[in-house]
């Protein structure tokens, strides 16, 4: 017996198909996906929906489709905090193969669909805000909102953001497999999404570095941007050859783990999280909060509670993550927060022992709220300034012109850096002048956000920002003249 959501697709004449009683159709689905150009190489050859669409479609290909390994590489990112580097943190990034890839979107979009009818069924619509496909012209910037909004609503309140240790590498796989036929309503996974839900979670890979080697790049952007302008990567034989090179879920001895950045562990994700999203739903609204969680980080807003009172709430919601296959709380990135008529205190040494008091700013989605007023992360603030500067040493130590001969000016700078890079101001111009349209930069986010928080936002980058890039700019050429 398959499961509800494909029980209910209604098949044309053309071989299209329309699924009924979801939230979103899936030719609007498809209309999307056609727009969606891969940028890497693979083991297989790129790939459109079209050409692949009646094999990813049916349950009996899907079924006996032998995935192939993804491929993975490492992000790095090192923070500094008072001047101090702190240690490195560490993403581990797998992709699909092409083929591999339209079956993992697709059935994402399936199993968001099943989704979304059970969160609101169960009254939790509103709590996991990522990689939806239901909360149609809204984005991080209503979600911050929303919380911000919420706790200034508030008198009193005690507000936890909490992060899940190694989400992705901590996922059970007989808890996701049990929560997975849960929602789609069987006893046990149908041939299709058991084949996928294998591939995901005793999955192989090859690392990109030895790939670089063997076509003899240089390990860096460079070298991964030389690699993936290649149809594919290793023909048939070599890959059989490879089996010995390829390396296997390293979690999987402990049955856990499932690749981060695959086009579906995201919704498996949210899915892992029903049963203790609804717990904590139903624990924090019986208190008059506010709970919202975005992947593996969440808010906890309790309304007239002291922080000496808040631990009970705390091991609570703790508890309830736990259950949840084992899932834990990271206690040195939790964050409580005492908020007394918009006046902020970091309060975590009151709650957890060993814990020190941070700032008083709650971070949340990618913004900082200071009690009244929201703005851009720090974070994100310093690493535009960061990039700026970068750009700006790169132009000039080659004096205009790169390694392989190409000229590039201030201009490059000013479109990435500036608000005359923005889709906005590019747009007006090319329906003035005629040319392309672009996607924009950071101005169009900033544009967005105070159209949406309104007089809460402060941007502090687009006042001073075109000053800043001539007194990078002259600073240079001064250097570089010399």
């Amino acid at each position: 017996m398959y499961p509800r959501q494909l029980r209910c697709i209604t098949r044309h004449a053309d071989g299209d198909c329309t699924i009924l009683g979801g939230n979103m159709i899936l030719d609007e689905w498809k209309s999307a996906q056609r727009q969606r150009v891969s940028r890497y190489a693979h083991f297989d050859t790129r790939i459109s929906l079209e050409q692949c669409w009646k094999y990813i479609s049916s349950p009996e290909s899907v079924a006996i489709h032998a995935f192939m390994p993804f491929i993975h590489y490492t992000i790095t990112t090192r923070k500094v905090k008072n001047g101090k580097k702190q240690p490195p943190k560490k993403r581990e990034i797998f992709y699909a193969a092409h083929k591999d890839a339209w079956i993992y979107r697709y059935y994402s979009y399936l199993l968001n669909e099943q989704y979304n009818a059970r969160v609101q069924q169960d009254g939790i619509d509103s709590v996991a805000v990522a990689y939806r496909n239901n909360f149609k012209g809204r984005n991080n910037i209503d979600f911050a909102n929303d919380a911000f909004r919420f706790i200034q609503s508030c008198r009193s309140c005690c507000v936890m953001i909490g992060d899940f240790t190694s989400f992705f590498d901590n996922i059970s796989h007989p808890y996701l497999k049990k929560e997975l036929c849960d929602l789609l309503n069987v006893e046990c996974l149908p041939p299709d999404y058991y084949a996928i839900f294998k591939s995901v979670t005793r999955f192989s890979y090859a690392e990109m570095n030895d790939l670089l080697d063997y076509y003899k790049l240089e390990k860096n952007k460079n070298g991964q941007k030389q690699l993936n302008q290649r149809d594919k990567l290793l023909d048939t034989k070599t890959i059989r050859a490879w089996k010995k090179v390829f390396k296997k879920n390293p979690n999987l001895p402990e049955a856990k783990g499932v690749p981060q950045g695959s086009p579906i562990s995201a919704v498996l994700a949210n899915v892992y999280m029903l049963k203790a999203d609804k717990q904590i739903y139903e624990y924090v609204s019986a208190l008059q909060g506010f709970y919202m969680r975005y992947s593996d980080d969440f808010m906890v807003v309790i309304p007239n509670t002291a922080p000496v009172d808040f631990r009970k709430h705390y091991e609570t919601i703790c508890g309830f993550i736990t259950e949840a296959g084992g899932i834990e709380i990271k206690a040195e990135k939790t964050r409580i927060f005492s908020v007394e008529n918009g006046v902020i205190r970091n309060c975590i040494a009151d709650v957890i022992l060993g814990q020190e008091n941070g700032k008083n700013l709650i971070d949340f989605l990618g913004f900082s709220f200071d009690g009244k007023k929201i703005r851009l992360r720090e974070k994100t603030i310093s690493k535009y300034y960061n990039r700026m500067h970068r750009k700006a040493v790169t132009i000039f130590k080659c004096s205009g012109v790169t390694k392989k001969g190409n000229r590039i000016n201030a201009n490059e700078l000013y479109k990435k850096y500036s608000y005359k890079g923005s889709a906005a101001y590019q747009n007006r111009k090319a329906a003035i002048n005629g040319g392309k349209h672009i996607e924009g930069n950071l101005f169009d986010y900033l544009k967005a956000s105070k159209r949406i928080i309104g007089d809460n936002f402060v941007d502090s980058i687009t006042p001073r920002h075109m000053a800043r890039i001539r007194r990078f700019i002259n600073g240079k050429q001064g250097k570089h003249h010399k």
